[in-house]
């Protein structure tokens, strides 16, 4: 893991990346580019949520993405999820396996959950290849709904937390 990879608490620079974020290219599998409005309601859920956190992902001090976990229902089981995505400039570099294995140690050490779940399409690739190189177990396919109302084929991977 490179000292140049740290994850900042989210903050209003967000904002600036959501907007960045939002194109065809990185929304392909999250149900395609959302409306100015919609960036701005994201923003403002990761700057209040509860049950989890959002990050940052700054590499040698400039923001290169976002990762973060927070309190999902699966199953009937209150579970952590988590979600990343690295802008095209910084990717190649293994930098979204690091910061989901920063952001795995931040849910170990200061959450309550035993698991952090990710629920990349069947069809993304990159994003499976993430959660394979940071040691998540590819449970299997499921149906999931993201963001709501459209309904995709996921894989389900998990990884258990501890200190």
């Amino acid at each position: 893991m490179t000292d140049s990879l740290t994850l900042a608490p989210w903050s209003e620079q967000g904002l600036d990346l959501l907007h960045r974020q939002n194109t065809p290219e990185l929304t392909e599998h999250l149900g395609g580019v959302e409306s100015t409005e919609q960036v701005e309601r994201r923003h403002e859920r990761y700057l209040a949520l509860t049950g989890g956190q959002m990050f940052l992902l700054l590499h040698e001090g400039e923001v290169a993405g976002s990762v973060g976990y927070w309190t999902h229902d699966w199953q009937g089981r209150d579970v952590y999820e988590t979600g990343y995505a690295v802008l095209p400039a910084f990717q190649g570099r293994g930098l979204a396996v690091q910061a989901l294995l920063l952001c795995a140690r931040r849910a170990g050490r200061e959450g309550t959950l035993p698991w952090l779940h990710a629920f990349p399409s069947v069809h993304h690739g990159a994003s499976n290849a993430v959660c394979r190189k940071a040691g998540f177990e590819l449970v299997g396919e499921v149906a999931f709904e993201y963001p709501p109302g459209h309904h995709i084929r996921s894989n389900n991977w998990r990884l258990a937390l501890a200190d």
